[in-house]
């Protein structure tokens, strides 16, 4: 079921992978802070980043103090790229590979043990359901 505080990841079949407990981020100013200055993130935790509308997007790791996964959706909530273990407190853009609209952080290294990337969709109220790859139900 889907809820504003859970990103839903599948497989482009519907098979479960994981459900994150996410913050959301869906203006410029909560979207410039992200998770910056926080000691740690609970293993089943995340941000979700959700743009207006899919563009390019770059993020970077500036003031953030723990690892993290940054993976980048496309309108539908196709997974478009993973840069996976962004390291701390490091100012080098990493670029989306494409238009994304949704952004999920989570702790570093979760997407590889996860499986999560190509394949993978997110399912998140913030969707439209008529553009959604995997609509919430």
């Amino acid at each position: 079921m889907c809820r504003d505080d859970s990103a839903i990841l599948q497989r482009a079949d519907g098979t479960p992978i994981a459900t994150f407990t996410v913050e959301i981020a869906d203006d410029a100013a909560e979207r410039e802070r992200g998770l910056m200055q926080r000691p740690s993130l609970p293993k089943a935790a995340g941000m979700l980043f959700v743009y207006p509308s899919e563009r390019p997007v770059a993020f970077w790791m500036h003031d953030t103090l723990i690892p993290l996964d940054i993976i980048f959706l496309d309108g539908a909530g196709r997974v478009i790229s993973v840069q996976a273990e962004a390291r701390p407190r490091d100012d080098t853009p990493l670029p989306s590979q494409g238009a994304a609209q949704y952004v999920l952080e989570i702790n570093g290294g979760l997407a590889d043990r996860l499986g999560i990337g190509a394949g993978t969709v997110l399912s998140h109220p913030a969707i439209a359901a008529g553009r959604a790859a995997i609509p919430c139900r």
